[in-house]
């Protein structure tokens, strides 16, 4: 996208209204404002073109909830100890929502934001829709991790996950709807939290058979893997996606291509609300998403690497006549800068002890920052017997170490944008590489996270048993708490003929 504009109004004194819209494991690669031909996101496109699309934004973290903590809180997994989904995020630790409500902003959360534990609400007042909690009933539970059997059933049909993002849509609506005519007199910031894209691998009939076709089949090098660091080996071979076939790949591809253009129309539902109220003129909508998907790439599927299209995520802010529009923004950004940038916004008073820093000086139409840090960094908790791992991002070059390993990874993303040339063992880049390890390596201990989530383990066991004898027999629909949404029968359907 070309930078259409270089000035925009400013916003200082202005507290809007805020929308932000998190899905679930989009690819920042799967948009067509970012050069993807084949994929339909108009709606997304539509919004990039009136606001600000960050083509370099990375997660914290390349899985759901150590994503959406680290976001939240604009701190790293190390700082707030959270790694992993079975990680909870300690009440005691400020959210940029509670900035927001100290700000005097009505808090509000529609949806998905992946909470463990008893908090369900670290710093929203309110939960309009609970969380998706939904058992896909006759789809074998492993089929939602990660594993290549996941792949597998990938076709057409329908889930859970569909009828919750279609419900979430419906009470999003009803909420800007209802404040249309009620404005209250505080501010408003509501995040939409959709689980889509998110596996299994299941789409609308008719959109799997639009893409079915269209899709291609992604190639690996000839000696890719020979090359492959030992990490990535132990990474594939634990998760089996060398034993999906050409067929299963291009199969799940559409599949995935479908559910983006799925939420897409649901997020344009949303946005067509806006335009039809008086929050179509003054409202700041933000879209993003907790990690990517590697959805083929490198043969590989979901998140949990350092990979572009794992720890990638999409950003776009817009917000017409206020800030740039059709603006690109090509230097290094992370989902951690989104807090402080929300918190400026309101007016509220700055975070303290965060890692982010505010991107208004880009939504003011700055393509460039000079003294922009230009770097992010990433964490991995050593999911699925994989070892603990940091990522370091600047400008163009990415080091991912592995603790255990004897080299990282080293990779120039300007020369070598999909990641095929590792030049961790190279001598003639040897100086980045030890450069970018130091600092890796400067506050993070693989150690420590290993014995931090051992202990956080054991611990979970503890509360999981003592639930489990404390728990009523029975439990009915009625008595479902607030911050559950529970899955109507039938939702699970496939393949569709």
């Amino acid at each position: 996208m070309q930078n259409t504009s270089t000035t925009s109004a400013a916003f200082k004194g202005e507290r809007p209204n805020i929308l932000l819209i998190m899905s679930d494991q989009h690819s920042p690669r799967l948009l067509g404002c970012d050069g993807d031909s084949i994929v339909r996101t108009p709606s997304l496109d539509r919004l990039a073109e009136q606001g600000v699309l960050f083509e370099n934004h990375h997660c914290a973290n390349p899985l759901c909830v150590p994503s959406r903590m680290t976001f939240l809180t604009s701190r790293r997994s190390s700082d707030i100890g959270v790694w992993t989904n079975q990680c909870r995020l300690e009440s005691t630790i400020p959210t940029f929502v509670h900035y927001l409500g100290n700000a005097d902003y009505e808090t509000v959360l529609c949806g998905r934001m992946h909470f463990t534990g008893p908090d369900q609400r670290h710093g929203f007042g309110q939960r309009i829709l609970g969380d998706v909690h939904a058992k896909l009933e006759h789809i074998p539970m492993f089929t939602t991790g990660q594993s290549a059997d996941g792949v597998k059933i990938a076709g057409p049909g329908r889930t859970a996950y569909t009828r919750y993002d279609q419900k979430v849509t419906h009470v999003c609506r009803q909420f800007l709807e209802a404040r249309d005519k009620s404005p209250g007199d505080r501010p408003f910031f509501m995040t939409v939290g959709f689980v889509l894209p998110h596996c299994p691998f299941i789409a609308p009939k008719q959109l799997f058979e639009e893409y079915l076709e269209q899709v291609d089949l992604p190639q690996l090098p000839a000696d890719y893997h020979q090359s492959l660091h030992p990490f990535m080996k132990t990474w594939r071979a634990t998760r089996k996606v060398d034993e999906l076939v050409d067929e299963e790949v291009r199969i799940a591809r559409a599949a995935y291509y479908g559910l983006v253009t799925l939420m897409d129309q649901l997020i344009g539902q949303i946005l067509d609300t806006l335009v039809q109220t008086r929050f179509g003129e003054n409202i700041l909508v933000i879209y993003t998403s907790d990690h990517g998907e590697m959805a083929g790439e490198h043969r590989m599927w979901w998140k949990s690497s350092f990979y572009q299209s794992s720890v990638g995520v999409p950003l776009i802010f817009s917000w017409p006549g206020r800030l740039a529009e059709g603006l690109t923004i090509r230097q290094v950004t992370s989902l951690l800068d989104v807090g402080s940038t929300l918190v400026e916004m309101a007016d509220g008073s700055p975070m303290q002890n965060v890692s982010g820093q505010s991107l208004c000086r880009f939504l003011n139409g700055h393509d460039h920052i000079d003294d922009w840090p230009d770097t992010a960094f990433a964490e991995l908790g050593g999911l699925t017997g994989n070892a603990p791992g940091r990522m370091i991002r600047r400008g163009p070059w990415k080091l991912n170490y592995y603790h255990g390993y004897d080299r990282p990874q080293l990779f120039n993303l300007e020369e070598d944008p999909h990641e095929w040339h590792d030049l961790g063992g190279d001598s003639a880049y040897s100086e980045i590489r030890h450069e970018l390890l130091a600092e890796v390596l400067q506050d993070w201990s693989g150690e420590a996270v290993l014995r931090r989530t051992e202990t956080a383990t054991h611990d979970r066991q503890i509360l999981e048993m003592f639930h489990q004898k404390t728990q009523h027999s029975s439990h009915s629909s009625a008595d479902d708490p607030p911050d559950r949404w529970t899955a109507p029968d039938g939702c699970n359907i496939f393949p569709e003929i």
